[in-house]
């Protein structure tokens, strides 16, 4: 094991990979219930898309951490599968066999924009600070999350406040929130985790942590033959391109979906993996070099690439690498270990459902808060008396959580940072990826408007 992980290496131990990979679970275990709720509204079997959320969580997280040997877990992600159901299914009018086998497309399309070292070049062309920028934005999203994911925040007649603080389920929060900083600052081992644990059970007395209803596992297996290889049905790619006229509707929509996969995944391997030495000089010197698919950046982004298209053959949205794996990586997760003890509790939880979900938000969020705070430290690295480097960072940090999207984060960042460019007559310092990626979120907004 250590031998194959690296562990010394990597200035990490057995103990402390697993204590982070258990972290990761339980902070994105709200997947495992949310993911099949939202996509059984387009008509698919809830059974087969709880089912098919695990298998591409297994198969996406063991690619991450067996190949490319680092502590990031994948499943499908949230805002592509409302994407899915509420755009592309309910407002566009494509039936979710139709949905799937764009999301196929997409990740075959992510798949060679990764083997072409597309992806990686555009990873080398953000600016320091911009990347900086990303770094401290995700922080405050997934902060953010956290507090949205418990109800802390409400938007009662459209306007956003702190939530009354009379449910027991901010009551918890709250407990499990000092928790959590007390035991960080304490430096507990596994602090994070123990933190979770704890809030959960105290949760139980005041009826926050309790277990909810579902299908069998046998039920699922049952239904997962509706959705499992639906994409390469009559239903599914062939009558995709059947009509001619919707044609160019699918090639924007499949445009939407790989531009907010990609960029989300980039910007959370860039917010988590450079801070924390994950990705560090073996990298840098690829991206330099432009060499081949010898770095670990190299290898995730391709764990990352493969696991859209086999998530969209069993069924379901696209699959990504989870920004929730911030909080793993901030219980000390630094190699694959962690990714596959993430894997393993997904396997578990097909068969522990009920028990899995009874881990309330009120004891996840504050883990996302916590690890949220440690990442807006990358804000300092930022010249903020310099206005070119302070109004793209503002934006691309700021916007990240107030879009609920790591990719409008981005392209705000971006557009922003070639605006004032432009407009200092340095336009010749903008590089050609970063002024075509500019231009294509440009279009997407424009296209998503029309639509």
């Amino acid at each position: 094991m250590e031998k194959f992980f690296k562990l010394k290496e990597n200035k990490t131990t057995v103990s402390t990979e697993v204590m982070a990979g258990i972290t990761t679970f339980f902070a994105m275990a709200y997947i495992i219930a949310v993911n099949p709720n939202t996509l059984s509204q387009a008509g698919m079997e809830w059974g087969a898309v709880f089912l098919a959320t695990i298998i591409s969580a297994i198969i996406g997280t063991l690619i991450m951490g067996l190949v490319a040997n680092v502590p990031y877990a994948q499943a499908p992600g949230m805002g592509l599968n409302a994407f899915f159901v509420y755009t592309v299914c309910f407002q566009l009018g494509f039936t979710w066999q139709q949905a799937l086998s764009m999301v196929f497309i997409c990740g075959l399309i992510n798949i060679f924009i990764t083997v072409t070292k597309i992806r990686k070049i555009i990873i080398k062309a953000i600016p320091q600070f911009l990347q900086n920028a990303i770094g401290g934005g995700i922080g405050l999203f997934i902060a953010y999350l956290g507090f949205l994911n418990v109800g802390f925040i409400t938007f009662d007649s459209g306007v956003p406040a702190i939530a009354t603080l009379n449910q027991p389920v901010l009551w918890i929060f709250l407990i499990g929130l000092v928790l959590a900083v007390i035991l960080t600052l304490k430096n507990v081992k596994g602090g994070i985790l123990i933190a979770i644990i704890l809030t959960t059970l105290i949760g139980i007395p005041f009826g926050v942590t309790t277990t909810t209803d579902t299908v069998s596992f046998s039920e699922a297996v049952a239904a997962l033959p509706s959705t499992f290889g639906a994409i390469f049905t009559s239903q599914g790619l062939p009558s995709l391109f059947a009509d001619a006229s919707r044609i160019p509707l699918v090639l924007i929509t499949i445009f939407a979906f790989s531009m907010s996969d990609t960029f989300d995944t980039i910007g959370t391997f860039i917010g988590t993996g450079r801070r924390s030495g994950i990705f560090s000089e073996e990298d840098e010197k690829a991206l330099e070099s432009g060499s081949g698919f010898s770095s670990k950046m190299d290898k995730a982004l391709f764990a990352d690439a493969t696991a859209t298209s086999i998530g969209a053959i069993f069924g379901t949205s696209n699959t990504t690498t989870f920004v929730e794996s911030a909080a793993g990586i901030g219980a000390g997760g630094r190699t694959g270990l962690t990714s596959v003890v993430t894997a393993i509790c997904f396997a578990l939880s097909a068969f522990l459902a009920t028990f899995v979900s009874a881990i309330p938000s009120a004891a996840t969020a504050p883990a996302l808060i916590i690890v949220g705070c440690m990442m807006v430290s990358s804000f300092a690295q930022i010249k903020w008396d310099k206005l070119e480097e302070a109004i793209p960072s503002f934006f691309a940090g700021l916007f990240m959580a107030l879009c609920y999207s790591i990719s409008y984060g981005i392209a705000s960042g971006f557009i922003f940072y070639c605006i004032i460019k432009i407009f200092k007559k340095e336009a010749k310092e903008i590089h050609p990826i970063i002024a075509i990626v500019a231009l294509l979120f440009i279009l997407n907004f424009v296209l998503l408007a029309i639509i």
